[in-house]
């Protein structure tokens, strides 16, 4: 697993073991000792911003922003770093977040040139079209924090808690250029990725790079995960979001889940295809197990779920193609390099049999049971109420309206 999940005596995944915990902890208590924590970093005017919240136009960032201003009480400036895969109802969502907060706002977009070129780079040394995504994503706020010596950014949930357990709740573990680095970089920073093939320039990558430990120091920046001290439900908070703030979601090809993501045409398209390809699995995995640690679907049906969703063709894959200058078909010889061999078996030029870990479970083996009826997108409640085109031909949106409708 590319975060390390582990697999106990018992059969159960660490990631499981640490989910235990929101059932045993006093979040009573835990919100108490949050509330003691960003004591110190409240403004006592109210005129100045306490802390930098990183927001988008999808995940979790209505509910973090709605912890921060409407129950903690700080005054924070949100920070965007622009993906440059925009969809008209990322750019929505966004806009809407903006004002029915009414939050200060900044928003990093790179030279789009640059971009695209550490895109091209980065897709094929690593197989990933998202590393800028993730890389600018990490390093815009504490940039910003270390520019406007705001030293408190605050984060949501923290990935490698909340999917594969890797630190408990109890650690309640802080941000840190390590885990940025190995994790969400691929253990490839940016200057990694300028070879002798590449035409990528210092500076096309210098506003991606970490500022230095003097920096952070003289500062104090850290950066806190709420999910250490809220009882992380994407799904219920999604919800939350979707009644009181206006919040909007799409259905995607390649999962069940409607509320995330919904920002990027790449993220649960041409990314997730990626996932599969190097990891033999696909984030419908992701999202059938936190279903199951919540207790909203069977093992059984997460099963049929994930073998209908994960093999779905993408749908913008021209998108992606006009944007690198490439053909459909020289885009998928470079994606197909990237397969793993422990998931894939070519069988002929350009064909490909997959055995990854959803043809390695028990149900999926035995041939002699009845297939179960896939469980439709409905019947896990998941709304829908909108497109990630909004009605609009589907094309990459680098700077949208401010204004969310």
């Amino acid at each position: 697993h590319p975060l390390g999940l582990v697999i106990d005596a018992q059969g159960i995944c660490s990631g499981c073991r640490i989910h235990e915990e929101k059932d045993q902890l006093d979040w009573g208590e835990r919100w108490r000792r949050l509330e003691a924590l960003v004591a110190p970093y409240r403004s006592a005017s109210g005129e100045v911003h306490d802390c930098i919240v990183p927001v988008s136009g999808a995940g979790d960032s209505y509910f973090i922003v709605h912890l921060v201003k409407e129950r903690l009480g700080l005054n924070p400036l949100l920070v965007n770093y622009n993906k440059q895969f925009n969809t008209a109802l990322g750019i929505r969502n966004l806009a809407n977040l903006r004002i029915r907060f009414n939050c200060d706002i900044l928003v990093q977009t790179l030279n789009p040139q640059a971009v695209r070129q550490i895109t091209r780079a980065s897709l094929r040394q690593l197989g990933s079209l998202y590393w800028h995504c993730l890389a600018g994503g990490t390093v815009f706020p504490v940039q910003t924090a270390v520019r406007f010596k705001i030293p408190l950014i605050i984060w949501g949930a923290h990935q490698g808690l909340e999917q594969v357990g890797m630190f408990s709740h109890r650690h309640e573990v802080e941000m840190t250029r390590r885990y940025r680095a190995d994790h969400d970089l691929l253990g490839c920073e940016g200057d990694a990725l300028r070879s002798i093939f590449d035409v990528l320039r210092e500076d096309d990558i210098a506003q991606l790079r970490y500022p230095s430990d003097h920096e952070l120091n003289a500062v104090g920046v850290r950066g806190i995960y709420l999910g250490n001290y809220v009882r992380w439900d994407p799904k219920a908070q999604h919800e939350q979001m979707i009644e009181r703030y206006g919040y909007q979601t799409a259905a995607f090809a390649r999962t069940f889940d409607t509320y995330d993501y919904v920002d990027c045409y790449n993220y649960m398209d041409i990314h997730d295809l990626l996932k599969l390809y190097k990891h033999g699995y696909s984030k419908v995995t992701d999202h059938a197990s936190r279903e199951i640690r919540h207790g909203r679907l069977s093992r059984r049906r997460a099963l049929a779920l994930v073998r209908r969703f994960e093999g779905a063709a993408p749908r913008y894959l021209a998108q992606l193609c006009d944007w690198l200058g490439v053909t459909p078909r020289g885009l998928q010889f470079l994606l197909d390099q990237h397969r793993s061999p422990r998931f894939w078996t070519q069988t002929a030029p350009g064909q490909f049999q997959f055995h990854g870990w959803s043809t390695q479970q028990p149900e999926a083996q035995a041939e002699d049971q009845p297939e179960p009826e896939p469980e439709p997108e409905s019947d896990l409640d998941f709304l829908c109420n909108r497109s990630l085109e909004r009605g609009e031909s589907p094309r990459y949106i680098l700077i949208g309206k401010g204004l969310p409708d």
